[in-house]
């Protein structure tokens, strides 16, 4: 009776709210549960409308949320994931599709605060478009080394000014704002999906498609190269075994001389080849020969031409010698006659 007087005094919209989404959970084969936090009306509006013809977004009060879950027993389990700022999105795309559009959708959006930085934040060096002023102090004030360069403010060195866990203050949030630099990301995060009695959380949903898609290509080409080498023959590798066998048997008929039609072709080539190699091996021993035959012909020819010169004077000589005999007889026999008739 306690439990029928408590429901008699819960507001009508609340009971409609209920079962709305209780409609909403039967009616589509997916939802989720995702986090809103953070995430300003006027861009929750948008990503409403950008959603529209993919997926439902839900936003209600987390009690309304738990309560509906739990009146729908088969996803009574998503009812640990409704945490502060939670609404429901519901869709016929699987959970991995569903990841991956809440994920394109986020954008990047300035640090509050004292919120906590989710990665380290770094300020990289560089000159920035502040005129020499105040905020040449702020930026110091806030953590960031900064100086005056040719009549602007200049970033000196890359510096993480944040460590990732770190609670931002008030001067570095402000200084990263101006500086148009936004560490967050805001969008639809989705913290568990349901499907067919199973719950995907982002840790399974977050896959690189890019690995994911080479892994496989790896995979097939491993599994295509194992059935040929075990020639386990398959309607992909069929064509592959094939041309292999034949490739092989044309080569043992080759190697073991096996005259046959195919072959005969392939062996006269060989000895074709062999045989100009053969030739050309010969053709240069030849030239070799002739080379050291036409070396010692060009030695004896030098050796002569440089023994010529000695020969030739000698003979000179020689002549000279006879010529003058040849005149001292002649003189003598003339001085005779001189005598004689004198």
């Amino acid at each position: 009776m306690a439990e029928e007087h408590h429901t008699s005094h819960i507001p009508q919209w609340k009971k409609d709210e209920v079962e709305a989404i209780k409609e909403l959970i039967k009616e589509y084969p997916i939802f989720g549960v995702v986090g809103i936090g953070g995430i300003p009306a006027k861009q929750l509006q948008k990503m409403r409308r950008d959603l529209k013809g993919k997926a439902v977004l839900k936003v209600s009060r987390n009690t309304l949320i738990r309560r509906a879950l739990e009146q729908s027993s088969e996803v009574k389990e998503m009812e640990e994931y409704v945490d502060v700022q939670t609404a429901l999105i519901f869709t016929e795309q699987n959970p991995f599709k569903l990841f991956k559009t809440l994920e394109k959708s986020k954008s990047p959006s300035p640090i509050k605060a004292g919120a906590i930085a989710p990665n380290d934040i770094i300020v990289e060096k560089c000159e920035t478009s502040f005129p020499p002023g105040p905020i040449l102090g702020d930026l110091q004030a806030a953590g960031i080394p900064a100086a005056i360069d040719k009549g602007k403010v200049v970033i000196r060195e890359t510096k993480a000014v944040a460590k990732e866990g770190e609670a931002v203050s008030q001067k570095l949030a402000a200084m990263l704002t101006r500086l148009e630099i936004y560490p967050m990301e805001v969008g639809l995060d989705l913290r568990a999906a349901f499907e067919s009695g199973m719950v995907f959380t982002p840790d399974v949903l977050a896959i690189d498609e890019d690995k994911y898609f080479s892994d496989i290509v790896l995979a097939a080409q491993q599994a295509f190269n194992t059935s040929v080498f075990a020639a386990y023959p398959t309607a992909d590798n069929i064509k592959t075994l094939i041309a292999k066998a034949t490739t092989e048997s044309r080569n043992l008929g080759v190697n073991a001389v096996v005259l046959e039609p195919g072959i005969v072709d392939l062996l006269l080539g060989k000895a074709q080849s062999e045989m100009l190699s053969v030739a050309s091996i010969a053709s240069a021993n030849n030239e070799e020969a002739v080379d050291d035959e036409l070396k010692e012909t060009l030695g004896a020819a030098a050796s002569a031409a440089s023994a010529a010169p000695a020969e030739t004077v000698e003979e000179a000589k020689e002549e000279k010698e006879e010529e003058q005999e040849e005149e001292s007889s002649e003189e003598d026999g003339m001085a005779g006659l001189g005598a004689l008739f004198g």
